[in-house]
């Protein structure tokens, strides 16, 4: 009687773990579906989900795919580049529509027509940056949205003429302690380059911290970067600015 008790107790045991494995092969599977469908978004083609699960059981059933590896791939990039230009065509056109009817709006400056825009939020005083300036700021970058892209984790000094054209000519005259939105258009921000959406207007907000930073100040910055998690973060926001 014994020996039976034990023999359904090693039973329970056995079919207890099976069942937790189960459970867990469950939702590693789950979840490796999750990273595929969040990678599948980061490719920018418009996929069918349901023929992209048909292909995982295809090809874990051993039948043949109805592309090679190197037609996929080619196709897929034949796609993202019309897929781009298409999105590059809209947002050349939402930013141009935008600047148009934003230039009526109450306190808008004009400082390029079409091109760059900006309105004061909060007035400063003292020394102006001017061309040659490396003024500290702080900033945060949206798109016309309104949806965050990027924004500084302390105060950082650029070089006018190390960053976009709307930067270069946006910021200057403004005073220490003023806040602006700057309003810029592609051909004065990053255009169809780089890792933004092609062609996005983009929206600064800024204050001068200092109209021009001195070099020790510059110095003083570096080394606060040298810190590894504070150096992240600032290198990912830092190239909104150039």
């Amino acid at each position: 009687m014994r020996l039976s008790f034990l023999f359904l107790l090693s039973l329970l045991s056995i079919s207890l773990v099976a069942g937790e494995e189960k459970q867990q092969t469950a939702k590693i599977s789950e979840a490796f579906g999750h990273l595929i469908g969040k990678n599948i978004d980061t490719i920018g083609v418009d996929f069918d989900i349901e023929l992209v699960v048909k292909g995982l059981r295809d090809a874990s059933d051993g039948k043949s795919s109805p592309l090679s590896e190197t037609e996929c791939v080619e196709a897929i990039a034949s796609a993202q580049e019309t897929a781009f230009k298409e999105k590059a065509a809209n947002n050349l056109i939402q930013a141009e529509v935008f600047l148009k009817g934003n230039a009526k709006q109450k306190n808008i400056v004009v400082l390029e027509k079409g091109k760059l825009q900006y309105k004061i939020d909060k007035k400063g005083k003292g020394n102006e940056v001017e061309e040659s300036s490396s003024p500290m700021i702080r900033y945060v970058g949206k798109y016309l949205d309104g949806s965050i892209f990027g924004e500084s984790k302390q105060d950082e000094i650029i070089s006018l003429d190390e960053t976009i054209q709307g930067f270069q000519k946006g910021l200057l005259g403004m005073k220490e302690g003023e806040k602006r939105t700057l309003f810029i258009h592609p051909e004065y921000g990053y255009g169809a380059q780089g890792f933004l959406p092609p062609n996005s207007l983009l929206t600064f907000e800024i204050e001068i911290v200092k109209a021009n930073a001195s070099k020790e100040e510059e110095s003083d910055s570096l080394i606060l970067e040298s810190d590894a998690e504070t150096k992240t973060s600032s290198d990912l926001d830092s190239r909104y600015l150039r």
